[in-house]
């Protein structure tokens, strides 16, 4: 049962970035939604288990946590943006670049032993993103060249959000989360306002728009996170690891099948050689 709620939760975040592409609100607008919908959903879920939140915890642990949930919101914005100006397939795979930064970093923040299977691992992932980006044949225009950046940006981000949540001290994984998603609302919410973002949200108003940006918000968010944190009590590290990468598969297929986004042979090998080279560095031998 365990499996099958992290494989349904990887499924599901493959899925947003097609839903993504067809709402016209501008991204922080979208990550306020998120984080402030996915917040209430987790604190709803925690109270209706009758497992009233460690509010001992989350003091000790709030800074870390304000700061890693901006992270995350600045992370959404870029991914957001990178799938407006990219195929959903391109600014997953970048996205995916996440692991590998980690591994790169591990031992200067974490102290931890970089071995020459990792950095076989991530000259390997650096290779493929030189292919996703168009580099060996120049198949990649100026506008595909932005939203790969925003795709790596995002995965700056998201890498930092991992790096900081392993200074998390004796806290559950959802009370972070919940933390984290609310922080990430509360960061994007004075920049949606001054530069615009939710006036423009106001005139794109539409039924689709909303129906999209709630499932979005409680489906891909709040529904996925609790799935997944529910599974992954039950399974070992490698599993976890391994049926992650269910995420990036869907996100492909989907894209060029559902959305007909277009992804030539050496892309699609870049994808390949990015995504086997971080499943090879987190799972171990």
């Amino acid at each position: 049962m365990s499996k099958i709620k992290l494989i349904t939760a990887m499924l599901i975040f493959g899925t947003i970035g097609v839903f993504v592409k067809f709402i016209p609100f501008p991204s922080p607008v979208l990550a306020f939604c998120r984080g402030i919908i996915g917040a209430l959903f987790l604190l709803a879920a925690m109270y209706l288990s009758h497992k009233k939140p460690d509010w001992g915890a989350i003091r000790r642990n709030l800074v870390l946590l304000i700061v890693s949930g901006g992270a995350i919101g600045i992370n959404w914005i870029l991914l957001f943006e990178a799938y407006r100006y990219t195929t959903v397939a391109t600014a997953t795979v970048c996205y995916y670049l996440s692991p590998v930064l980690v591994m790169a970093l591990s031992p200067l923040v974490l102290k931890e032993k970089l071995t020459v299977r990792k950095v076989l691992c991530i000259i390997g992932a650096l290779l493929g993103m030189l292919f996703v980006s168009g580099v060996f044949g120049g198949q990649s225009g100026a506008r595909d060249g932005v939203g790969i950046l925003l795709g790596c940006g995002a995965a700056v981000f998201y890498a930092s959000v991992v790096l900081m949540n392993k200074f998390l001290r004796d806290i559950p994984p959802t009370e972070s989360t919940f933390v984290q998603l609310a922080s990430a609302a509360l960061v994007v919410l004075p920049y949606g306002i001054l530069v615009g973002d939710f006036a423009e949200a106001a005139a794109e108003l539409s039924v689709t728009a909303v129906l999209l940006t709630a499932v979005v918000a409680f489906i891909h968010t709040g529904l996925a996170y609790r799935l997944y944190f529910d599974s992954i009590t039950d399974l070992s590290g490698q599993t976890i690891a391994l049926c992650s990468y269910i995420d990036p598969a869907c996100a492909i297929v989907l894209s060029m099948t559902l959305l007909g986004e277009p992804m030539n042979p050496l892309s699609l090998f870049g994808a390949v050689l990015i995504l086997g080279c971080t499943m090879l560095g987190e799972i171990g031998k």
